[in-house]
């Protein structure tokens, strides 16, 4: 795969993560985290090892965020039966 569709893609995949963790869905997280893998590769793929810290500091914070969000998502759930946040 070209360096082109490996830029389209990481920003296809973590743009949608993050809209979707504007828009407060509990999930968005967890696309975010595999965003974080697909960088992972393309460092080792290119070489460009700077992206491995990255993607291991942006790891932290998104599986933080995923934790936390899951919780308030299992208790929300818990405590009323609503609708999914979409």
């Amino acid at each position: 795969m070209d360096a082109q569709w490996w830029s389209w893609i990481l920003t296809a995949v973590g743009l949608t993560g993050f809209f979707l963790a504007g828009r407060r869905v509990w999930w968005s997280w967890y696309i975010n985290l595999a965003c974080q893998a697909l960088w992972l590769a393309y460092a080792l793929v290119t070489g460009q090892y700077g992206f491995i810290v990255a993607a291991v500091a942006y790891s932290i914070v998104f599986t933080q965020n995923a934790i936390r969000w899951t919780s308030e998502h299992r208790a929300k759930g818990a405590s009323t039966m609503s609708t999914p946040d979409l």
